[in-house]
Formats: structure tokens, C-alpha cells, sequence
């Protein structure tokens, strides 16, 4: 059976998209902890990310460092946190959040309830500040 971000990544779901390549994909969160909070996520159905092809794992920090770098011009960020929590979807995923400091690493913070608006205005700086890195 197809994971969420499977199904997210075939276009069975809705999802805001800022990168895609042949590997893997980055998208918003739809809860949020902080404005940009972005899942680099591959696409092959690996849950947990010590089982991911060591190709695939450097593939997706670099994806990663990208995005942040992004989210450094976009949402002015002091700092960019990588996290690899993955209790939520059996589905390997990257956190990617602009942060101004270690109090916004808070996955209590989530919020569940934010505006699509607000979600499309940010995807929309992510793509910007991508721009060709942004692949596809």
C-alpha cells in the first residue's frame, strides 16, 4: 500500500512543491512549525533512513542544503535545522525549517490549522529563491 508522500508525489494528494527531481522531492508541510517548514522526501518507500542507498541518503542532504539555502533568502532565517524524526508517515522524510533560534525546533508547535494562503505564499518564495536549483 502507498505511503501519504507516495501518494502526494504521484498527484493523488495535493501537495506545494518547490524541487523535484528523479530522486526525491521537497514539498510544505501542511502543519507547519514555522513559515517554509518544507519534507525533502525520496521517492522510494524506505521508512526509516538508516535503510535508505547511500546515494539516495547524500542525494537528499543535498537537496536538503539547497532548500535551506532558499529558505535562508527567503524567510531570512539566522538558521536552517535539519531534522530526521520520521514517527509521523512510515516514509523516510527530512525537516527542513528556517529558525531563528533552538525554541523554534518544537514539533508541539505544529500548526495544523494554518491558512492555505499563507502555505502557497511561502512555496511560492521557496520556488523564487530556488530558482533553476529547483530542478525538474
Amino acid at each position: 500500500m502507498s505511503t501519504l508522500f507516495t501518494k502526494i508525489i504521484d498527484g493523488e494528494l495535493p501537495g506545494r512543491f518547490v524541487y523535484r527531481d528523479d530522486t526525491c522531492v521537497a514539498f510544505l508541510t501542511i502543519a507547519p512549525i514555522c513559515p517554509g517548514h518544507t519534507l525533502v522526501v525520496p521517492r522510494l518507500e524506505i521508512d526509516h533512513w538508516v535503510d535508505l542507498p547511500d546515494e539516495v541518503a547524500g542525494h537528499l542532504a543535498i537537496v536538503a542544503r539547497k532548500v535551506g539555502a532558499a529558505q535562508m533568502q527567503a524567510f531570512n532565517a539566522t538558521r536552517i535545522s535539519l531534522i530526521i524524526a520520521g514517527l509521523e508517515v512510515p516514509h523516510t522524510h527530512l525537516h527542513v525549517l528556517p529558525i531563528t533560534s533552538e525554541a523554534d525546533i518544537d514539533f508541539r508547535k505544529a500548526n495544523s490549522a494554518v491558512d492555505p494562503a499563507e502555505l502557497d505564499q511561502a512555496a511560492a518564495a521557496l520556488r523564487t529563491a530556488l530558482g533553476a536549483d529547483g530542478s525538474e
